[in-house]
């Protein structure tokens, strides 16, 4: 049996410090209280909800994957890609405690993406768009390219909120041709460290100013913050509904509520809290 491949294997491709990460992110005071780094797993958020679940893990808790085998997108997707050529992480926080009402923890998954937006245009120099609800979309070639996504899930303890960005992937290792990375967006640099301190960091600050608004997304400037950064909003899309079914029209807004309102030829508004989009093209 041959020995597994180093983490030095890819020099392209080098690990991640946990020892400086947590030097740099765990401070008295600070929305981060623990980080850890494990090689390879399933999922980030299944194991953090787990650790959660047992008492193991306290809010503020951040879990990096250098690999991810099982990760999971919204609908029970899954997927994968090459050790250390993304970031892979979930963090557990716990908006209820924090003063959110239940009914806008909704708005943490878009605050996620705004926030690793914000952080991506700074640490990395490529515009990010948001695609509703979940995606990160980067330009490729002409064409919007899925950069990565993000999926929120209630645990014991709060809420597990995972992110999964494409960093150093290159062109013949893309799961699916509408996928891209940093790299191939043509961003200066794919060093994993500063981009992970920007993620998490931009997700300190934003998660504070939503909290401390008592999860009123007007209120903290998060509602639009996100409006500005859609993709989604002002083109025509078709919602492929969960329990089957499809409509289509104008993204016209995100309500206060985090769902996207949809205006059809006919004249119609639909708030929809849940569905697939796709962009269609003008015509």
């Amino acid at each position: 049996m041959s020995p597994p491949p180093s983490r030095w294997s890819d020099l392209d491709r080098p690990p991640l410090s946990a020892t400086a990460l947590r030097a740099a992110l765990v401070r008295p005071g600070g929305l981060w209280t623990r980080l850890d780094i494990t090689d390879t797993t399933g999922s980030t958020n299944a194991d953090l909800a787990e650790a959660a679940r047992t008492g193991a893990a306290a809010p503020g808790t951040v879990l990096v994957a250098e690999a991810q085998t099982g990760g999971r997108g919204r609908l029970g997707r899954s997927w994968d890609a090459p050790p250390r050529s993304g970031l892979f992480l979930s963090v557990l926080l716990d908006p209820e405690a924090d003063g959110v009402p239940v009914e806008r923890l909704t708005w943490l998954p878009l605050l996620a993406g705004v926030a690793t937006a914000t952080a991506l245009a700074r640490a990395a120099g490529v515009d990010t768009a948001l695609k509703w609800p979940n995606d990160l979309l980067v330009r490729v070639g002409g064409e919007d390219r899925k950069l990565g996504g993000i999926l929120a899930e209630r645990a014991d303890g709060g809420v597990v909120l995972g992110i999964g960005l494409n960093v150093s992937l290159r062109a013949d290792e893309l799961p699916v041709p509408t996928a891209g990375s940093l790299a191939l967006a043509g961003a200066p640099t794919a060093d994993r460290d500063p981009l992970l301190r920007a993620v998490l960091r931009s997700l300190a600050q934003w998660y504070g100013q939503w909290t401390a608004a008592g999860g009123d997304p007007a209120a903290g400037s998060l509602q639009s913050a996100y409006a500005a950064g859609c993709a989604t909003l002002g083109r025509r899309v078709r919602a492929e509904l969960p329990g089957g079914g499809e409509l289509s029209g104008e993204a016209v807004a995100v309500d206060g509520d985090g769902r996207l309102v949809i205006a059809t030829a006919e004249g119609t508004r639909h708030e929809i809290a849940a569905a697939d989009i796709v962009h269609l093209r003008a015509t």
